[in-house]
């Protein structure tokens, strides 16, 4: 079954086009990386599929159900993490994951969900308020959990966390797709999102520039591969052969390490063939893909348009209703 559905989803502010005409299907038990610099569209798409915000032009389906006409029924199914989650101050963090089960009208554990995002029962009986940025952002996924959503959307999923707790989201995000859950989230984080992804849609100023998977966008964007072959003698004499190879670009040479631009994966083992036929003894070799970071610079400043960053990756849009979904309006 499709996950969500958006035929020329658009949302106009005024003279500003928020999201202009997108088309996405995402299939169910996918994990979708949702992508763009500040203002692309992302946090506004998200209101529109929460039924937060009605678009202005186009449809948009969740789970089945019609995004605007039974968002009732989707919210029972699907379980958000908003960017810029509120916490109550004076509840404990189980009282809140408590609040989250009730409002599901689940039977679930509260220790089991605080457990599921790493946090302790002594942190459960402590008072929200005192909690560090990175346990609201594992209290606020907790609460997400409520009722084992079909759905889970998650806005900036790593706020707050240190790399520790980056891995264990990652690895939050792979359990629940094991479980059969689909995964829709944004995130600034591009490692975050390039170890976890099925595909990724890529927001410029609200059209939708690029949809694939990471290895498909390394196709199409040409992204290449950096290839350091390490010997037991010097590869000073090869540097010409491995240049001549077709698609191989920037090869360099430093006693017994050699460095090349692999811009065609069929010819990254004629790299290695032609170190090992010229008599060189290899002793290690690594292959250094394109980063999702580099494709993205690619992509988002393609046909002349402005330098921009994933940095912050707040909207501009007027709507930011998903970013206060867990506290106060």
């Amino acid at each position: 079954m499709t996950a969500i559905r958006t035929d020329g989803l658009t949302k106009r502010f005024g003279d500003l086009t928020a999201v202009s005409g997108l088309d996405l299907e995402i299939e169910e038990g996918e994990v979708f990386g949702f992508l763009g610099p500040n203002g692309a569209g992302k946090s506004t798409t998200i209101n529109m599929l929460l039924d937060f915000t009605r678009p202005t032009a186009g449809s948009a389906t969740v789970l089945g159900y019609d995004a605007q006409a039974a968002s009732d029924e989707i919210s029972q199914r699907v379980g958000i993490l908003p960017e810029g989650f509120s916490v109550y101050d004076r509840l404990t963090g189980r009282k809140h994951i408590e609040f989250a089960i009730e409002t599901k009208g689940a039977d679930q554990s509260p220790d089991d969900l605080l457990a599921r995002v790493g946090l302790s029962p002594e942190d459960g009986d402590r008072a929200a308020g005192g909690y560090s940025k990175g346990m609201r952002q594992r209290l606020a996924t907790g609460m997400a959990l409520a009722g084992d959503p079909d759905l889970l959307i998650m806005d900036e999923p790593s706020t707050g966390l240190d790399p520790t707790g980056i891995n264990e989201m990652q690895d939050l995000v792979r359990a629940e797709a094991e479980r059969g859950t689909t995964v829709f989230f944004s995130s600034h984080i591009l490692e975050h999102v390039e170890a976890v992804c099925d595909r990724v849609g890529i927001l410029r100023a609200g059209e939708l520039i690029a949809l694939d998977t990471i290895e498909g966008l390394r196709a199409s964007v040409g992204g290449g591969a950096t290839m350091t072959v390490t010997a037991a003698n010097t590869l000073d004499g090869v540097v010409d052969a491995v240049a001549a190879i077709d698609g191989v670009s920037n090869v360099t040479a430093t006693g017994h390490r050699l460095e090349a631009f692999v811009e065609r994966p069929a010819a990254k083992p004629l790299v290695v063939t032609t170190v090992a036929d010229a008599g060189v003894e290899l002793t290690d070799l690594r292959i250094e893909e394109t980063s999702l970071e580099s494709m993205f610079t690619t992509l988002i400043e393609g046909d002349d348009a402005p330098a921009t960053t994933l940095a912050g990756d707040v909207e501009s849009a007027p709507d930011r209703r998903v970013a206060n979904a867990g506290g106060d309006e």
